[in-house]
């Protein structure tokens, strides 16, 4: 081994405690509560506590839990389990979906629930583009989400024509709709995400089945960039993709 090989491997070794360290209950904890400080204000090793009052474990005692199992019923500690890539990455690994796990009770107490009025209550209308596209968009007002995404319009609105054509028309923002392969609530539920341009847009269930999902993306990165700046994630960053959607989710991003 040369010495670049050897000064490869202790740097590799001084970061390790910091990377476990960043993965631990503890450190997810701080960030999931320092991402949403009108809605929580403490944690311990069990439970979340929110500005009401209310208590919620953010645990389910079930360890080792299959993939199918965490997308369909997952913990709040699940849900933060596997890292987000911000920035540029390379395609996804194999069931790598930072983002898709979702405990509901959660963002239900966040949100709200859909098939009620509690979500509607919050809702306020954006304009969109509006020197590109210039139509109304109803999102919640929740965590900023509203205020949040019209300052991602205004960045892509800035793009060069080429790149902010991929951000319209949307595809929608509120559906009171589960997610196909979960059965659980989408973030589309809560008006707390959005699905851009249809036609320069790829979901991995129109690959076709398979043993493995070929990846494609035709989303440019310069708004990838702007959207997870103001705390979105992208579903382009999943082994099981959805190219036009982003969903606020500052935790995984450290907002």
């Amino acid at each position: 081994m040369g010495a670049r090989g050897t000064a490869c491997i202790a740097i590799l070794l001084a970061l390790l405690p910091a990377l476990a360290h960043a993965q631990s209950k503890s450190e997810l904890l701080d960030r999931l509560v320092h991402a949403y400080p009108d809605a929580l204000t403490t944690h311990d090793d069990s439970t979340i506590t929110w500005r009401d009052g209310t208590v919620m474990p953010v645990d389910d005692g079930i360890s080792d839990k299959a993939f199918d199992q965490m997308l369909r019923n997952a913990s709040i500690l699940d849900q933060m389990r596997q890292p987000y890539p911000a920035g540029p990455s390379a395609p996804p690994a194999v069931n790598a979906d930072p983002g898709r796990f979702r405990n509901e009770a959660f963002f239900k107490k966040m949100y709200g629930d859909c098939n009620t009025a509690e979500v509607r209550r919050n809702l306020v209308t954006i304009t969109w583009l509006p020197k590109s596209w210039g139509k109304p968009v109803q999102v919640t007002r929740v965590n900023g989400v509203a205020e949040r995404l019209k300052q991602v319009s205004a960045e892509i609105d800035a793009l060069d024509p080429t790149l902010r054509a991929a951000a319209f028309p949307i595809a929608g923002v509120l559906s009171c709709r589960a997610v196909a392969d979960t059965g659980r609530m989408s973030m589309h539920g809560y008006a707390a995400a959005i699905d851009l341009n249809l036609k320069v847009s790829d979901y991995w269930l129109w690959a076709g089945k398979g043993k493995t999902i070929p990846y494609k993306n035709r989303m440019p990165q310069e708004i990838v960039d702007i959207f997870e700046r103001h705390g979105f994630i992208w579903g382009g960053k999943w082994y099981h993709y959805d190219t036009m959607h982003f969903e606020y989710r500052p935790e995984l991003l450290g907002k």
